[in-house]
């Protein structure tokens, strides 16, 4: 009786999984956006990458995925789930189940490489920046109980005053992005 049980909930759970991974990586891009508009740090981080740099992160073969551009001055620009030429750097979750890990905040991206649960294509101090950047805007937009679990060392020079404000600049950026798209 049980094992029908977890036979019919299978599926159910990996489309759950699938729609949240999909849902996460919509918000994670508009929100990579956001904090490259709001916080000069991270634009003094993706400054380094070159004018016109694809970054993607997928779940493998063919899952969802989330696109940005570097479109110079460390702006990046949130392409959905379609890229306009080949990406420059690609970091890739080899299951469904392993995104959901990461992006649920069960477990922090450096215990996904670490337990090689993801692969990356391109230069790797691309793929360490860009994941820097990924921390700080994790650290800014979870409620920092959270943002420990998910990144690998919470950033000591974000206070609170800087979190409130940034994470609510970022929130609202998001939100106008999302109700741009409905509207188009």
């Amino acid at each position: 009786m049980a094992t029908m049980m977890v036979k019919r909930l299978q599926p159910m759970m990996s489309h759950a999984r699938r729609s949240y991974v999909e849902l996460m990586f919509q918000v994670m891009g508009r929100a990579l956006q956001a904090i490259s508009e709001v916080d000069e740090t991270t634009r003094n981080e993706t400054c380094e990458l070159p004018e016109g740099f694809l970054f993607e992160m997928q779940v493998m073969p063919n899952g969802p995925k989330l696109i940005v551009e570097h479109t110079g001055n460390g702006k990046l620009l949130f392409h959905g789930d379609e890229a306009p030429r080949p990406v420059d750097l690609s970091i890739q979750f080899k299951h469904i189940a392993h995104a959901f890990l990461v992006l649920s905040f069960q477990e922090k991206t450096s215990v996904a490489f670490a337990n090689d649960r993801m692969l990356v294509d391109g230069d790797v101090s691309y793929a360490v920046r860009m994941t820097r950047v990924l921390n700080r805007l994790e650290s800014f937009i979870l409620p920092r109980l959270i943002a420990e679990r998910a990144v690998k060392e919470y950033p000591a020079t974000i206070k609170l005053p800087e979190k409130l404000i940034s994470a609510a600049r970022i929130y609202l950026k998001v939100a106008t992005q999302f109700v741009e798209t409905v509207r188009a």
